[in-house]
């Protein structure tokens, strides 16, 4: 991200909703692994931006590994977000699932609650945003929204992302403060709107932050189900708002391998007990550590 990428500017925003689509689309399969990007020129032009904001955010979907982009040849998706699930789902093969039929699924009840730990509210936002879009074209109807976020303290040194060969090198937990603001500050909006339009009855919108360092992620859909997955500690390029490149000490956020768990009427089956000791997690969390 460069500084005008960063800043408020026009451009950042511009920038950075291109940046944000094309990540839902890629984790929601409208980009499969192994497909093809549209090219540069289509991309500007769906967008509505220059070509030059396009190379810059294919630039940084390479960074991080999301696509291989080969001069002549296009952009091709190498990475995407997998769900293993031992649930039997007709939509979902035996090979996984991605992100998005979950979210939307949860979304399809009367009420949904969402119970989400995690690094950023970055994947979150990039599906959430998808969801309005259904609310407001009547698709689906929810009454009642309620989200619940728990984000590392901004106050707590973490160890990713980091240069790699600097540890004092602020930058990258710098670069870091100003994507999770970003995109909390999104999802605030988002859903908070959707209650002003009246298009949903009942909005709750509660974020904390806490003291730990998050080694996974985690979503609790409607109570009944959970989705987990381990942060992977990778070496990536990262370019900051500077529009310096540095080798840095990351995790894999949108691209996690996410494990479904389902509470069923066994109590003591794996998947209720898996999404009993996580939902009693959060709440001991929630309650007795954040702020």
């Amino acid at each position: 991200m460069d500084a005008q990428q960063a800043g408020e500017g026009g451009g950042g925003r511009k920038f950075q909703r291109v940046s944000d689509d094309l990540r839902a689309r890629m984790t929601d399969g409208t980009y499969p692994l192994r497909s093809f990007l549209p090219s540069e020129r289509d991309l500007a032009e769906e967008y509505g931006v220059s070509r030059d904001t396009v190379q810059r955010v294919l630039r940084e979907l390479a960074n991080e590994g999301w696509i291989e982009s080969r001069q002549g040849s296009g952009s091709r998706v190498v990475k995407t977000q997998r769900i293993q699930s031992s649930a039997p789902k007709a939509t979902r093969s035996s090979r996984g699932a991605t992100l998005g039929p979950f979210i939307s699924e949860a979304f399809e009840r009367p009420e949904v609650t969402l119970d989400v730990y995690t690094l950023t509210s970055e994947s979150l936002d990039a599906h959430i945003r998808l969801q309005v879009e259904r609310i407001r074209g009547g698709f689906i109807q929810p009454q009642r929204i309620a989200l619940r976020m728990l984000l590392p303290s901004e106050l707590l040194a973490l160890p990713y992302p980091r240069a790699k060969d600097d540890e004092d090198d602020e930058r990258p937990a710098q670069r870091l403060r100003v994507i999770s603001r970003r995109h909390t500050d999104s999802l605030r909006s988002l859903l908070k709107d959707l209650l002003t339009e009246k298009l949903v009855p009942s909005v709750d919108v509660e974020i904390r932050h806490v003291p730990l360092v998050p080694a996974f992620k985690l979503y609790l859909l409607n109570g009944d189900e959970a989705l987990h997955g381990m942060y992977e500690v990778v070496e990536r390029q990262m370019e900051l708002d500077t529009g310096e490149v540095i080798t840095a000490l990351d995790v894999l956020g949108l691209g996690a391998t996410l494990t479904h768990h389902v509470k069923n009427t066994d109590w003591n089956s794996p998947g209720s007990v898996f999404v009993g000791s996580m939902q009693a997690w959060f709440e001991s969390v929630w309650s007795r550590l954040a702020d």
